[in-house]
């Protein structure tokens, strides 16, 4: 018996993470792994998360953290993440909140809600490895996305329509984004709401890392900037996507989706098809440790995380050779390396595994269009400066001979 013969064509399309399965190659002693970009684990707030568990499973709220809840979401994690959206210049209520099993499932949801087979969706190159896992499985096409403006509306549209599609949305991360670390300005943020309202389709801005900034000056969310223009969040097509994974702790699962009413309650639906609703017991430990030690907890990362950034920095521009280029990121896990053309990024780490030890993340993997292979992501957040500086020296080495 072969079940694959009776698979849904949309299977084809699940491929599995290259960075997961890279992370089992690293388990050797003296590798210096760039790869994973993920929290630091000696930055876990341990105690503070012991202590809500405790609460939460005390004799007054046990019943409720052990017991089914709303698929909308613990209402007090909704409430008090309403009031921070407020901070970045979004007003809304609970009702505009949804909590996710981390933001990925959100990106799972507005796959599912948005993409039809053959839709167009607009992603960056290179873009979040995960968004295009995520939204593979409803069988898209995909468009490169140029938030500097290079493309109009009418171009997209075309481009889109030439091919029997229609342009569904467009989805970037805005802030330090996976996997080049770069930021979009202000004029960029305005540009893509005139497109996407010029489109007719709706934006969807990842602020997975939105908290981590390390320098330079704020730039408001899109969403944000949509609603100061519309006045009302029911009237934005923005829909942002939040995470607790790289503040707080990512093993707990827990994002958010902050959008138009309409759109929430359609993604209630899909939650109550999928899994009900998040660990109710996690959303209230959350919920205790974000309302007690939030912003304190988050400058904490913002000092350690920053350092590490400047030490990879120092280290790019001391070690590497003539034609190899580097984002310089104001915030975020990442940076991008643009290789000499003609050097392939995966080659480039079986060569740097075997003889230096070190390890990243061949770029390839994060454009759409499978183009990229002369770059490769570096993460500074789960390596110590004297170490950065010790693997960026071992990868300059491999490049030179390579």
């Amino acid at each position: 018996m072969d079940l694959q013969q009776i698979f849904a064509t949309r299977a084809s399309r699940m491929k599995a993470s290259e960075i997961r399965e890279l992370l089992k190659l690293l388990d050797q002693p003296g590798i210096v792994s760039f790869a994973g970009g993920i929290p630091d684990p000696a930055l876990f707030p341990a105690e503070a998360f012991q202590k809500a568990y405790l609460d939460a499973l005390s004799k007054d709220s046990a019943a409720t953290a052990l017991q089914y809840s709303v698929s909308e979401g613990y209402l007090p994690l909704r409430e008090w993440l309403a009031k921070e959206m407020g901070k970045i210049g979004v007003q809304c209520g609970a009702e505009n909140i949804l909590i996710t099993s981390g933001s990925q499932q959100a990106l799972d949801y507005l796959g599912k809600l948005f993409l039809s087979p053959g839709d167009t969706a607009l992603v960056n190159g290179p873009t979040y490895l995960g968004a295009l896992g995520a939204f593979n499985a409803y069988e898209p096409r995909y468009d490169r996305l140029y938030p500097g403006g290079n493309r109009s509306a009418e171009d997209y549209t075309s481009a889109a329509a030439a091919d029997g599609s229609k342009v569904k949305f467009a989805y970037l991360s805005a802030d330090f984004s996976n996997p080049t670390g770069e930021t979009v300005d202000r004029a960029g943020r305005e540009r893509l709401i005139d497109m996407c309202d010029a489109m007719d389709c709706a934006l969807i801005e990842d602020a997975a890392y939105q908290s981590l900034r390390y320098d330079g000056e704020p730039i408001p969310p899109i969403l944000a900037i949509e609603q100061a223009r519309k006045g009302d969040i029911d009237a934005c097509r923005t829909i942002y996507c939040g995470s607790f994974s790289k503040t707080l702790s990512p093993g707990l699962r827990i994002g958010w989706v902050c959008a138009a009413a309409p759109v929430i309650s359609q993604m209630v639906l899909l939650k109550q098809a999928a899994d009900l609703h998040s660990s109710t017991v996690n959303q209230m430990a959350i919920h205790h440790v974000a309302e007690s030690m939030f912003d304190t907890h988050v400058q904490k990362l913002r000092d350690t995380y920053s350092a590490r950034r400047n030490a990879m920095l120092a280290a790019l521009e001391e070690e590497m050779p003539e034609g190899v280029e580097w984002t310089r990121p104001e915030g975020g896990m990442f940076v991008w390396v643009t290789l000499p053309k003609g050097m392939d990024g995966a080659a480039l780490l079986q060569q740097a595994i075997e003889v230096e030890k070190v390890a990243f993340v061949p770029g390839k993997a994060f454009f759409a269009d499978g183009s990229g292979e002369n770059t490769i992501r570096l993460a500074f957040s789960m390596v110590d400066e004297e170490t950065i500086r010790q693997g960026v020296a071992r990868l300059a080495r491999v490049i030179r001979s390579a």
